[in-house]
């Protein structure tokens, strides 16, 4: 793997000296080995989930001909393990290493992949076993996620976690402006359940590359130490910490309302705009493109303004792609505008959460970092289940697009809310670290 990094380093420079790009300055983080690998692994994961974003729900559109509620069902699936399990994740992660849990993770996911295309190719596939699947990756969202989050904090100083999100946001973008055109490809080619295959390969390659990081992390938490208690100190860390329950209640009513609307949006394009696989695929290049632009530009806007007023735009900047589609035509200007609801949605997102891991990794104490991590976690997402359960069912019974027109007149609402808030709008810099 070590080689394959050099090669790939070695034809970066012959690339960069035949297109006369500038050097890296001598501070980047990508001078970095240990950053370098999670970079590369961010771009590969990422590409492959273009692939699986596309396929799995267009397995259960076009193959199992599944219904908006099932779709919602299955969009609920993967977030009942947050629900479930969050709040101890955290307590078992402050006490173990947390780069084994992310590999394992990774791992674990590539497996789970690969299982749906077998399943296809043998004829048992149903809606049923895309539940379970979606379980399992939630599982391991769970806990690799949280884990793979705490991993970049122990290899990157909290003053540059700002720098480190909007470089990780970049690479998404690439990934997203890539990853959609292949994946519609494959899907026309493969179909979409043999899609998601090659992006069970990449992961594969993704876990290669995690291993050869070297973290020295001290695991504070001793076996001996009470469970429970741990578990409340991480929930009264949050709770009497302002600006991180704020935050919650602002991304995890976000969260919703992106579940209430993703439920119905691949529904509204195939089946009321009449596009292809490999069209849905070219306009999730949209979604790099608001990626790109929030990455490169997010970072000015949250240092002349602040992370929170950047916060407050993304919630906006959402809100006003989900009520562009909800009022989209029929016709060919209704299929750019689906590209542009992308567009609005990943570049929302990304001033969102880049701001919003920043701000809560800043606050908080390394041995809290875990169970605050999950807290947040588990707060941010307690709505999206209900959330999609609601868009489908809406969908289903009153139409697709009222689901649409409800998380875009919600996201302007909320976008109010927070603009109204002092905590939110008076956060213009990095907070200095809560005492433990």
């Amino acid at each position: 793997m070590q080689a394959i990094l050099d090669l790939m380093s070695l034809l970066f420079e012959r690339i960069r000296a035949v297109l006369r790009l500038p050097t890296l300055p001598a501070g980047d983080l990508l001078h970095d080995a240990n950053y370098r690998r999670i970079f590369a692994s961010v771009v590969i994961t990422h590409f492959g989930a273009q692939i699986t974003m596309l396929a799995l729900p267009l397995t259960a559109v076009t193959v199992l001909n599944a219904s908006p509620s099932q779709m919602g069902i299955l969009m609920a699936a993967e977030i009942v393990p947050f629900v479930l399990l969050s709040l101890p994740a955290g307590v078992w992660l402050d006490r173990m290493r947390k780069l084994p849990v992310y590999v394992v993770g990774e791992s674990v996911f590539a497996f789970t992949l690969i299982t749906v295309p077998i399943a296809a190719w043998m004829g048992v596939l149903t809606m049923t076993w895309l539940y379970v699947v979606g379980v399992v990756l939630g599982c391991v969202h769970v806990f690799g996620g949280t884990a793979a989050q705490i991993v970049l904090t122990q290899i990157v100083s909290r003053d540059r976690l700002v720098e480190a999100h909007s470089k990780n946001a970049l690479a998404v973008s690439g990934s997203e402006i890539a990853g959609p055109g292949l994946a519609g490809a494959l899907i026309k080619v493969l179909g979409a359940p043999f899609a998601i295959a090659f992006d069970a390969l990449l992961i594969a390659g993704s876990v290669l590359l995690l291993r050869g990081i070297r973290v020295e992390e001290t695991v504070s938490a001793r076996d001996d130490d009470n469970f429970w208690t741990q578990l409340r100190e991480g929930i009264h860390f949050v709770a009497r910490t302002r600006l991180l329950w704020t935050m919650a209640l602002c991304v995890g009513v976000w969260q919703m309302l992106h579940h209430m609307a993703s439920v119905v949006q691949i529904l509204v394009a195939s089946r009321e705009l009449g596009m292809s696989a490999q069209s849905i695929g070219f306009c999730y290049v949209g979604m790099g493109v608001g990626t790109i632009l929030a990455s490169v530009y997010g970072r000015r806007v949250s240092e002349s303004f602040g992370p929170g007023p950047t916060i407050v735009a993304g919630l906006a900047v959402s809100a006003v792609g989900w009520l562009t589609l909800a009022v989209a035509p029929s016709n060919m200007m209704g299929i750019v505008l689906f590209g542009f609801m992308l567009t609005c949605f990943s570049g929302g997102a990304t001033l969102i959460f880049v701001n919003f891991l920043s701000l809560r990794q800043a606050v908080t104490p390394e041995p809290l970092l875990g169970r605050m991590t999950s807290t947040m976690r588990w707060l941010i997402l307690l709505g999206a289940g209900p959330g999609a359960l609601l868009g489908g069912y809406v969908g289903e019974h009153v139409g697709l697009r009222a689901s649409l027109a409800m998380a875009g007149i919600g996201g302007l609402a909320l976008t109010i809310f927070a603009w109204r808030s002092k905590v939110v709008m008076g956060t213009r810099e990095l907070p200095a670290t809560a005492k433990h």
